[in-house]
């Protein structure tokens, strides 16, 4: 089977950490035998001027190689905050003559799409321009954020119907799609994994002294630093934790970067937070689980998911979690033996992380619960997926043909 991945959700030689998720499930599908995988995953066009953070995307390599998969970085025109019901056009125009020169010498059988809109509706596009079947993905914010948008949101639902097949990474985007109408029978809920061979456990005492941390509580959240993470409750929150323990002994490190980082600096020296709250920036995905490891509480406040792999990277290190019901959380922490679910409020998180500091964890529970959600899992039942779109494209070829003798 010849899959062509289409997706602006992929890492690349600039953003290592863009879209692990995918790549993970990518790459855990070459194991199977017969399965060749190419990655097209476009990049908004911006001119190489440094005046801006996006002039970082004329620095992304136009080819590379990442895991042994080819992976291309086509640009699109993209006009940000404006327009955006043409962006899905805008990135079908802009990779069509590419997957034209790929299509040569590598004839997919299907394209398996990211992200709903605008990268499901450029595929569907591309599939119907190349005959060819399409899977479209969500992923949590392409259908929770987006169909709160009027005209965006039929945008969704055309893509939606139109694919050959649709999966969702949770029960509960899976809902949220019936709401758009989309018949149940038609999505599958395929949730992501964890690579446990990447996420175990490692003594806490030696994961520290590898980070160089000294202090005897660590509380810990990754992320990109958005306002939909809520990294903001969390610092809000920690005091409330550090006036019921001893203030010195409590930290929190938060790893990750993005648009909200000044903003946090800002509440962090607001509240004289800079000895004991520490914006750790960017990690290497790889170097994750030292953090994991070395935190005695993993949290995440986010308003919207869809499949946090955050989560399960923690318990795969045997560190519980704290977390807000959004999205598929509470299907992850299926169980008060794996972590705490609390509400979006600054005090309600703070009672949930204190409870959690004193809860008494058995980390094999936490560990085996990792483990029975394998990306290798997860992998079998996408290409379950793709081979029953395949059957069923050849089925109704063989009837168009039988119909037109």
């Amino acid at each position: 089977m010849k899959i062509l991945v289409f997706t602006n959700l992929y890492p690349n030689n600039i953003w290592p950490n863009h879209g692990v998720f995918i790549k993970e499930r990518t790459t855990q599908l070459t194991q199977y035998e017969g399965c060749e995988i190419k990655v097209i995953a476009p990049v908004p066009y911006f001119p190489a001027i440094n005046f801006n953070w996006r002039w970082k995307f004329s620095r992304v390599a136009r080819r590379e190689m990442r895991d042994g998969i080819e992976v291309y970085h086509p640009r699109y025109l993209l006009t940000p905050k404006v327009g955006m019901a043409f962006y899905g056009w805008m990135m079908f125009f802009s990779v069509l003559s590419l997957v034209k020169r790929i299509q040569r010498d590598f004839d997919f059988d299907l394209i398996d799409s990211h992200y709903v809109y605008p990268d499901g509706f450029a595929a569907i596009q591309l599939g119907r321009f190349f005959k060819k079947p399409v899977v479209v993905s969500a992923r949590g914010s392409d259908i929770n954020l987006y169909r709160t948008f009027p005209l965006i949101r039929k945008l969704l639902q055309y893509v939606l119907r139109n694919a050959d097949g649709v999966i969702a990474v949770s029960r509960a985007l899976k809902q949220s799609m019936v709401q758009l109408g989309i018949p149940e029978r038609r999505i599958s809920s395929i949730p992501n994994g964890v690579d446990t061979e990447k996420f175990y456990p490692m003594m806490k005492e030696q994961a520290r002294r590898e980070l160089g941390l000294q202090c005897p509580k660590l509380l810990l959240s990754v992320g990109n630093l958005t306002p939909n993470k809520g990294f903001d409750l969390l610092i809000g929150a920690f005091p409330m934790v550090a006036e019921k323990l001893d203030k010195e002994h409590v930290h929190l490190a938060i790893v990750g970067d993005g648009p909200s980082r000044n903003e946090l600096e800002a509440m962090i020296s607001r509240l004289r937070l800079d000895s004991r709250v520490h914006l750790v920036g960017a990690v290497p995905h790889a170097k994750l689980r030292l953090w994991y490891s070395a935190a005695d509480v993993f949290c995440l406040a986010s308003h919207r998911e869809g499949w946090p792999n955050v989560i399960l990277e923690s318990l795969a290190c045997g560190t519980p979690v704290v977390a807000t019901r959004a999205g598929g959380i509470p299907e992850i922490l299926s169980s008060d033996i794996l972590g705490l679910l609390t509400e979006r409020d600054e005090r309600k998180i703070s009672g949930a992380i204190t409870a959690a500091l004193s809860k008494k964890w058995i980390l094999e529970e936490l560990v085996e619960h990792a483990r029975n959600n394998s990306w290798n899992h997860t992998a079998g039942e996408v290409l379950g997926v793709f081979q029953s779109v395949l059957n069923a494209r050849k089925m109704q070829r063989a009837l168009e043909t039988a119909i037109q003798a």
